[in-house]
């Protein structure tokens, strides 16, 4: 497996995740970006920006403007259990316990035998910890000059120049 590439979010690819956008109106786009689970956060957001630069160029326009944006930040934790610790793993081995038996003065034989308990092993346990990141950005877009009133507005050839070598193509 390997993280993220840039590509167009469908369910028929073999690496998921990737870009999607949406248009709302003749200057107003959403456009997204969503990553695997080895996709760092930074990748998703500069992929979002290609993205954006990427789709202003495509449509005849200059510049875009950020109006909304937003990082959804997914985490899940797998907690399982060794596997070569499991009672089920072999037959042989099915609930093996140790057991004492031992003597106490004036009070006769006793025995300790650990069965409502993993002594030896009960804490194997493997925890992963996976983060997945998507960004979503509300556009508009734009033609002439780039307005320097506004630090949410981007020149679209100069992301597409700035990101392009860094981008991973399928």
């Amino acid at each position: 497996m390997r993280s993220t590439p840039y590509q167009p979010l469908q369910s028929a690819s073999r690496v998921s995740g990737g870009y999607s956008d949406i248009r709302i109106d003749a200057e107003h786009y959403r456009v997204s970006f969503a990553g695997n689970q080895l996709t760092s956060r930074e990748r998703v957001e500069s992929y979002l920006l290609f993205r954006a630069a990427e789709l202003t160029l495509l449509k005849g326009y200059d510049y875009f403007v950020i109006e909304d944006r937003e990082v959804e930040h997914q985490i899940e934790r797998q907690i399982r259990r060794d596997p070569l610790y499991d009672p089920w793993f072999s037959p042989y081995h099915t609930y093996w316990r140790p057991y004492w038996r031992y003597y106490r003065n004036g009070r006769g034989w006793y025995h300790w035998y650990p069965y409502y308990g993993d002594p030896f092993w009960a804490g194997r346990y493997d925890v992963r910890t996976i983060d997945r990141f998507e960004a979503t950005a509300d556009i508009r877009l734009g033609r002439g000059a780039l307005p320097t009133d506004n630090p949410r507005a981007f020149d679209a050839r100069k992301v597409r120049d700035d990101i392009e070598p860094q981008i991973e193509y399928p």
